[in-house]
């Protein structure tokens, strides 16, 4: 095909169509961010504190696929270098497990979460990194990440977010 162009068409899917079932499962409107508590930050006037970082782990996150309802697994890794506030680990564990009947896309989840927590605790910097479990072989990573330097604050961010 030398000096003709392959144009391919790309295939957007609206609205899915299960081939059998779907289990029931909850909208993302159903996550519980008024669960997340923190506690005041008593270093972040020093200079060790205002660079230290706080990574969070967990190998028992769970959601759903908002297509069949079918189990989603994944590794969350929460780092973030706080402010004033630190988020309370506990609540972070509510948090998470509201999303055990949800159905939300991992491109979404990743999001989601990490605008809630940024609200939560109004952290300098924070980055949410989700490793999920292969669906058919592939395994799927994806992160988002804020700064407070160089994307406002998170009202700032969100208005941005908003314009667009």
């Amino acid at each position: 095909m030398k000096g003709k162009e392959m144009k391919r068409k790309i295939k957007v899917i609206k609205k899915f169509k299960p081939h059998d079932k779907v289990l029931p499962f909850k909208g993302p409107e159903s996550v519980k961010a008024e669960c997340l508590e923190c506690f005041e930050y008593e270093y972040s006037h020093t200079a060790s504190g205002r660079n230290m970082e706080i990574v969070s782990v967990t190998d028992e996150f769970t959601s759903v696929c908002p297509f069949s309802g079918l189990p989603d697994f994944a590794r969350v890794t929460i780092r973030y270098v706080p402010d004033k506030y630190c988020l309370e680990l506990r609540s972070l564990k509510y948090y998470l497990l509201s999303y055990r009947d949800v159905g939300i896309w991992y491109e979404h989840l990743v999001n989601k979460m990490l605008e809630d927590l940024v609200f939560a605790c109004r952290p300098r910097r924070m980055a949410v990194l989700i490793e999920c479990n292969p669906r058919g072989g592939i395994s799927s990573t994806v992160t988002a990440n804020y700064d407070r330097d160089t994307m406002g604050t998170p009202e700032e961010w969100l208005e941005g977010k908003e314009l667009k």
